[in-house]
């Protein structure tokens, strides 16, 4: 048997197990966590539970300790940095004139590695872009591209139903939508209605669809 506990990095993030050996820990607790990047600073979401020992592709890392007012204090200097970090890159790619839109910039708890999200519409050269980040922060430079919906996930806002967004308040994964599902439900195919912030079909519309799946048949 060995104790795991289930630890969240981000909001509506996925959830990862890890071996919390003797800490007694509770949903909601922070914690310091070992990760294949080093330490990590993540929250309790599944509190621990005894389970059988079985093969896995990869051991399981381990909650290194409970966090402390230094790790918060830490935090704290890392969304300093962080900030400071996306507006210097804002500033060399407008220098140099990619066509990116930079929206967000994530450091590991150490702040030995610093990533940069953006949108483009097609493969962007950033090549000199990391050379200016490199030489001006002396430390690992990741550039990363994502899809529309996932600066959506990233960044937050407000739905048309006047909620957060769903994919930033507890989806963790996106499913596919199509307009078929619309149809199926009686809604206005006009894309300003059925359409999230993103500009993509809104998320939402996959909640009800085995419903309305099971409708059909049975009129069928």
């Amino acid at each position: 048997m060995e104790k795991i506990v289930g630890i969240r990095f981000k909001p509506a993030g996925k959830i990862y197990d890890f071996k919390c050996g003797t800490f007694v820990l509770k949903t909601g607790d922070h914690v310091i966590v070992e990760t294949e990047n080093g330490l990590g600073f993540g929250m309790v979401a599944i509190t621990s539970a005894q389970v059988e020992k079985k093969p896995r592709s990869r051991p399981l890392k381990k909650v290194y300790r409970p966090a402390t007012e230094k790790d918060f204090n830490q935090i704290k200097k890392n969304s300093e940095f962080e900030q400071n970090a996306f507006e210097y890159c804002r500033q060399c790619i407008e220098e140099i004139g990619l066509e990116m839109n930079l929206f967000h910039t994530e450091s590991n708890f150490d702040a030995s590695k610093i990533t940069f999200f953006f949108t483009a519409d097609g493969r962007v050269d950033f090549r000199k872009l990391v050379k200016m980040l490199v030489k001006k922060f002396r430390i690992k430079i990741e550039m990363r591209q994502v899809g529309i919906r996932n600066q959506a996930k990233m960044c937050g806002g407000i739905g048309r139903c006047g909620r957060e967004l769903c994919c930033t308040s507890f989806m963790t994964k996106f499913n596919p939508v199509s307009i078929r599902m619309a149809k199926k439900q009686g809604l206005s195919l006009n894309p300003t209605k059925i359409s999230g912030v993103c500009g993509r079909l809104m998320c939402c519309l996959t909640f009800e669809n085995n419903v309305y799946n099971k409708k059909s048949t049975r009129k069928e």
